[in-house]
């Protein structure tokens, strides 16, 4: 366990009679609010000094209203909720432009996703000429993008960076590895390749959500995560928490518990880049 605070680069808050989620009905165990108050106790036994909201898939005509409604929540929690990563509908192109003209003016908003994962079976999705446009008129902004991807799309988003070098990248979930069938490659080395580019970074979040829920041991799950920070290094890897979703294989504290076992080896100065340093970097904190 760090022995110092930790900065969470990747938590879901969330109120299903605030906004509507459609997907959630399909996952029972998450369809129900899940607030600053239940992030407390359920990660108690872990210092968690401040976290980044990441967007949790709202309705696809509520991604400004999801930010406002994350904005309206960090006033009463300004210490520890301090930035939002926002669903923009970046595939508008020129037309996102407003959208994010928009989100700009909620305070802690610091960066975007789009689910890539959700377009599975539209290979070439994130290449689309509107969405990288709209990807490459982040900057504008001081947004950077978060690549939640599945790992067969790798070889999509290693393009989408090749398009956009003056955007901020960060990969979620170490683009979801298919741990659960044992699967490597192409993922090892387009990891390798992904992470040659110097303005990708990648969130160590999500790993055990893409093994067994039921019965993932650390022997399965710890390779994906030290060739991630091989790849990356130190400088470029921050922990996310990926709350509450993780609660659907781990509790909080035993994921931690599995990435302090990876980095036990590491100098202080580099599980502080990990656990919180670079968050406050990359986010701008």
């Amino acid at each position: 366990m760090p022995d110092f605070p930790i900065v969470d680069s990747h938590v879901h808050l969330y109120d299903p009679g605030a906004l509507d989620f459609p997907w959630m009905a399909n996952a029972p165990k998450l369809n129900r609010p899940h607030l600053p108050d239940d992030f407390r106790r359920l990660t108690a036994g872990v210092d968690v000094e401040a976290l980044v909201f990441v967007e949790v898939d709202a309705a696809p005509d509520q991604h400004l209203r999801e930010a406002e409604w994350v904005a309206n929540v960090a006033r009463s929690e300004p210490d520890l909720i301090r930035g939002m990563v926002a669903a923009i509908p970046l595939e508008k192109g020129e037309g996102a432009r407003a959208d994010l003209a928009a989100y700009a003016e909620v305070g802690i908003a610091r960066g975007v996703r789009r689910l890539i994962e959700r377009h599975l079976d539209e290979p070439g999705w994130a290449l689309q000429d509107d969405f990288v446009a709209g990807v490459q008129m982040l900057p504008e902004f001081g947004f950077s993008f978060d690549i939640c991807v599945l790992h067969p799309q790798l070889a999509d988003a290693i393009e989408l960076v090749r398009r956009c070098p003056k955007v901020s990248f960060v990969i979620d979930h170490v683009a979801k590895p298919g741990i659960r069938d044992g699967l490597v490659e192409p993922w090892k080395s387009e990891m390798r390749e992904i992470a040659s580019f110097p303005n990708v970074a990648c969130k160590i979040s999500g790993v055990v959500t893409e093994a067994h829920h039921d019965r993932w041991t650390e022997a399965e799950v710890i390779p994906y995560i030290e060739h991630t920070i091989d790849c990356f290094g130190f400088d470029r890897v921050m922990f996310g928490g990926d709350w509450p979703v993780s609660e659907l294989a781990s509790t909080y504290k035993r994921w931690v518990d599995v990435v302090d076992t990876v980095v036990a080896g590491a100098s202080e100065a580099e599980r502080r880049k990990l656990y919180r340093d670079n968050a406050i970097a990359f986010y701008r904190l």
